[in-house]
């Protein structure tokens, strides 16, 4: 199953959202690939194994089951997550691009590709639209998270 959608995350017509520069954006995805733990639920730990120039490796800890994946960083224009197929775990892989049309307008693709099958099964359907609204929300939740850590940043006498 392959799945994507598109978080607007300025937007000039809205005077309630803060904008947020590309680069802040870059650097909230970046930390969601080094401290995963604050972004997703469940998560207990992450170590990261290796750090080889924009490829790092991971293995991520949910309670007793491990994943390991690998994150690609496309300065200022990518992360893609690929997970490592194992006995276990099958493998599939999370694309964020940045996309700018303009200098007012900043979005966010994700793009998920799954080894999920793809079926008209009415039971298959169901199951694949509560996978891609978890997709949505947990996507949502990065963008919340992210727009927190800017803000926080932000902050006169802030740490960061």
């Amino acid at each position: 199953m392959n799945f994507e959608h598109l978080i607007q995350i300025n937007d000039p017509l809205n005077p309630f959202v803060d904008s947020i520069t590309r680069e802040q954006l870059w650097e909230g995805l970046v930390l969601r690939a080094e401290q995963p733990q604050l972004f997703v639920m469940g998560l207990d730990n992450c170590t990261i194994l290796s750090r080889e120039g924009n490829v790092l490796e991971r293995e991520l800890h949910y309670g007793q089951a491990t994943v390991r994946d690998r994150v690609t960083l496309d300065e200022s224009q990518r992360v893609r997550y690929d997970i490592l197929p194992t006995a276990d775990h099958v493998s599939g892989s999370l694309t964020m691009t940045i996309e700018q049309p303009d200098e007012l307008q900043l979005f966010l693709r994700f793009e998920y590709a799954t080894t999920l099958p793809v079926s008209d099964d009415q039971d298959t359907v169901q199951t694949q639209e509560i996978v891609k609204s978890a997709y949505r929300e947990n996507d949502i939740d990065t963008v919340r998270l992210i727009r927190q850590y800017v803000a926080t940043k932000q902050e006169p006498g802030s740490l960061h």
